[in-house]
């Protein structure tokens, strides 16, 4: 399986610790996919600048190139955080810098590039939905995160993005169950393939507009501590697409019901052990403000 991530990269930096990590959600689900045995590459614009260049050395040593990404002048995007009793909490970010001022497109053969991929994925914070029906129509599947904030699951940004997606992610974290299965299938009705809503400790659904299927978190157990849960969603979705193309889906071939089950299931387990990890996939330094008081 081929997976591209396409779009945002950002420095996550936790003022709890004095730490900046890699992170970002196209970025993350790559290098998740990439546990899971995909090979995974990532697409995207860095800024010119030691945190940009921090970014992309940091994810090329994850083992994900980046040789199509692009360097701009400009700084990259940094997003303040912190943890609280094992839970990140976001405190602000700077707009995501050049890499969403200025993102990524499918222009000078990139869009050749990413047909050679199974799976495109994207996200709210990456700047690309004008890129999505061209992405579309290279054939690829195309998995789009819709992250929580009411802006993105509005009707008119939802009939942007569920024509051209095979797949939306949602998070549905303060919603119940019936709830969360009601904004899934809207998403399906305005065009999505599937629409996938996770929900933290309450599990995860997904809707196809045949399927309602539900399925319980994977829990901490023994002397297992949760370090914090950055980049848990993104690795319930990696763990989710690698099963679900393994059992076949396809632009042509709708999963099944019990493929639909069985992805669910390898997303909690991806999600759980991201638990037990700091930062989105480790590779913190300290931060340059941090760096400079030792």
């Amino acid at each position: 399986m081929r997976v591209l991530g396409f779009g945002d990269n950002i420095i996550d930096r936790f003022l709890d610790r004095g730490i900046d990590y890699p992170g970002g959600n196209a970025v993350n689900v790559a290098v998740y996919a990439h546990r899971h045995g995909a090979h995974a590459e990532y697409l995207g614009v860095f800024g010119d600048d030691d945190a940009g260049s921090f970014l992309r050395a940091s994810i090329e040593d994850a083992g994900v190139p980046t040789s199509r990404s692009l360097v701009r002048r400009g700084e990259s995007g940094v997003s303040s955080l912190q943890v609280v009793d094992g839970d990140r909490t976001f405190l602000g970010w700077n707009g995501g810098g050049v890499t969403v001022r200025e993102p990524i497109d499918l222009d000078d053969g990139r869009a050749e590039y990413a047909a050679s991929f199974d799976v495109v994925h994207s996200s709210v914070y990456s700047g690309v939905e004008s890129q999505l029906p061209r992405l579309r129509e290279t054939g690829v599947l195309v998995s789009f995160d819709l992250s929580s904030e009411p802006e993105y699951r509005a009707p008119a940004y939802l009939d942007r993005i569920a024509p051209f997606a095979d797949v939306v992610l949602l998070s549905c974290a303060h919603l119940d169950e019936e709830a969360s299965f009601t904004l899934l299938e809207d998403a399906v009705r305005r065009g999505a393939g599937l629409a996938l809503g996770t929900r933290g400790v309450d599990g995860a659904v997904v809707a196809d507009g045949r399927n309602r299927i539900a399925a319980p978190a994977r829990l901490l157990g023994g002397e297992e501590r949760l370090v914090d849960t950055m980049g848990c969603g993104d690795a319930f979705v990696a763990g989710f697409l690698v099963s679900l193309h393994g059992d076949g889906w396809r632009r042509s071939h709708r999963p099944e019901a019990t493929a639909l089950g069985r992805a669910l299931e390898a997303g909690a387990d991806a999600a759980r052990d991201q638990c037990l990890v700091e930062g989105a996939f480790g590779r913190g330094r300290r931060t340059p403000a941090a760096a400079s008081m030792r």
